[in-house]
């Protein structure tokens, strides 16, 4: 399963990527809106630092099919014709789906509540199905059980689309769906930063660390022991 991380402020993007192995970054509108600044100023940041080949999830914000394909073409313009154009999973976006599919984009559907969605998704082109887990889970539904049927629907059908799961609100969720197989998820810095957050993995380490210092001296480590 690939991790990406789904942000648009530059120093979490860069404090991950220097400590976890992530392929890329995703955004939206209200994450773009949160970061405060125009939103290609961002975007070009992050493309430039996470390279020209890393994935680059942007979403058109335009409702009818012609705008959104113009949105695209202006994406692709600014930061790459292999940025991953999100697209909402609506009637207009099928359309536009399938028209960028025609021109070869990248296309991530978005704004995912029902397996249905994903399967039309991935029929007008889609590279990814994007379901809100805590969304779905905020509905009264299980985001995770949503997400393993759409996997499940796209390889029983043969559709070259993987699911790139999003919104979450645990690791516990994460961890599901890699388990599951799962193509991808996005998810916070607050997440990703809690994946190996646990009291007790930090007392084993100070343990280790402690019983080391007792047989080689305070502040030593292997590099200094004899």
């Amino acid at each position: 399963m690939k991790l990406i991380i789904d942000d648009a402020h530059i120093e979490q993007i860069k404090r991950i990527y220097k400590y976890y192995p992530v392929d890329g970054v995703t955004t939206n509108p209200t994450i773009l809106a949160a970061s405060g600044r125009k939103p290609y100023d961002v975007l070009k940041e992050i493309r430039e630092f996470i390279g020209a080949d890393a994935e680059l999830h942007v979403q058109v914000v335009a409702k009818n099919c012609d705008d959104m394909i113009e949105d695209a073409h202006r994406i692709q313009k600014e930061l790459g014709k292999n940025t991953f154009v999100k697209i909402p999973s609506i009637e207009e976006g099928f359309r536009a789906m399938r028209l960028l599919k025609a021109e070869g984009a990248n296309i991530t559907a978005t704004a995912i509540y029902t397996p249905m969605q994903a399967f039309l998704a991935a029929k007008a082109g889609a590279s990814y199905a994007a379901p809100y887990i805590n969304r779905i889970d905020n509905m009264g539904y299980d985001g995770v059980t949503i997400a393993q049927h759409i996997h499940d629907i796209f390889k029983n059908n043969n559709l070259n689309a993987n699911v790139l799961a999003a919104s979450f609100k645990n690791s516990q969720q994460l961890l599901e769906l890699a388990e599951y197989g799962i193509g991808a998820a996005t998810a916070s810095p607050d997440v990703i930063f809690s994946l190996v957050k646990n009291d007790a993995i930090t007392s084993a380490i100070n343990v280790f660390i402690r019983d080391f210092e007792k047989l080689c001296g305070e502040g030593k480590t292997m590099k200094d022991c004899e």
